[in-house]
């Protein structure tokens, strides 16, 4: 079939990561079942015509669907079609002509520095490894701009100590290094002690739950909501992107290189990490008003 072959080219060829290979692939299954009104093993992708994406569109849009998402479908059939064209299978592009308004950028949500000091501050159970794992997911996260993807897959192996480093494994398969300061450190290595105490020292990903298996999206989202508790936390969400968010912000807010945050962050293009720049433009500006004693004065 057509479409398990373009998805094994995403994965093989493009060496696309598993939730960007699962994006598309819903998108474009959705978009076969919808033309063939719910009997996708029969859909032919050369028959489609820029009315069925269309209509398609216009269903999914009824249905909910925003212009951010809109436009990633249309993104999936493009791509789609384009491997068809490769392989010889069409010269048709039935999204081409298509276009969806980019939607307005939003400044992405952070916490306020003061807030994920108090937290980080705040006592807790070093002895239970629940409670010190649920800690060092919020300070891994912090503290290196880590994706929730990449913190499930780090490994324990590619944490060092002793260099102040650790590897992780990006979008596409890129790793990428990343330095920590002597907190996480220490905050490792007793981690490290207590796996070793609860006999699954030799499990490969870093931060499991209770018996060394895996952790998995929806159960780091809940722990990070929890840990981010809102009587302290007064960010409008609370999730591990919120977390990445504040350690850019943070880190451009207190003279980090564009360039070294982008690295760090593992964004393609810089263009992706200036969005970062407006927030801290935003915050230094609210410090200019309050501190400077003419800021305030009425112009004559």
């Amino acid at each position: 079939m057509l479409i398990d072959r373009y998805l094994t080219y995403l994965r093989c060829e493009l060496n696309y990561s598993v939730h960007t290979v699962s994006a598309y692939s819903l998108d474009i299954n959705r978009f076969a079942d919808f033309c063939t009104h719910g009997s996708a093993d029969s859909f032919d992708p050369v028959a489609a015509t820029n009315s069925d994406v269309r209509a398609w569109l216009a269903f999914r849009s009824r249905q909910g669907d925003t212009r951010r998402t809109l436009r990633r479908k249309v993104q999936s059939l493009r791509s789609f079609y384009r491997y068809l064209a490769l392989i010889g299978a069409t010269d048709r592009n039935p999204a081409t002509d298509i276009s969806i308004a980019r939607p307005t950028a939003s400044l992405p949500t952070f916490i306020r520095t003061e807030e994920i000091n108090a937290l980080l501050d705040s006592p807790y159970d070093t002895a239970d490894i629940i409670a010190c794992r649920n800690r060092l997911m919020i300070m891994l996260i912090y503290s290196t701009g880590m994706r929730r993807a990449e913190l499930i897959g780090l490994l324990d192996r590619n944490i060092d100590t002793g260099r102040g480093e650790l590897k992780v494994l990006g979008k596409r398969n890129k790793e990428r290094v990343i330095p920590f300061g002597n907190e996480l450190k220490t905050m490792i290595e007793h981690y490290r002690t207590l796996r070793e105490e609860a006999g699954i020292a030799d499990a490969p990903y870093f931060l499991t739950r209770r018996h060394g298996e895996p952790l998995y999206p929806r159960l780091v989202n809940n722990i990070v909501g929890k840990e981010l508790d809102p009587n302290e936390i007064h960010a409008t969400k609370r999730s591990p992107h919120v977390l990445r968010h504040t350690f850019a912000t943070d880190m451009l807010n207190n003279g980090a290189d564009l360039n070294a945050v982008q690295q760090l962050l593992g964004h393609t293009s810089l263009s992706t990490t200036q969005i970062y720049t407006h927030i801290s433009y935003r915050e230094l500006k609210q410090n200019y008003q309050l501190a400077h004693p003419r800021a305030q004065k009425k112009g004559g």
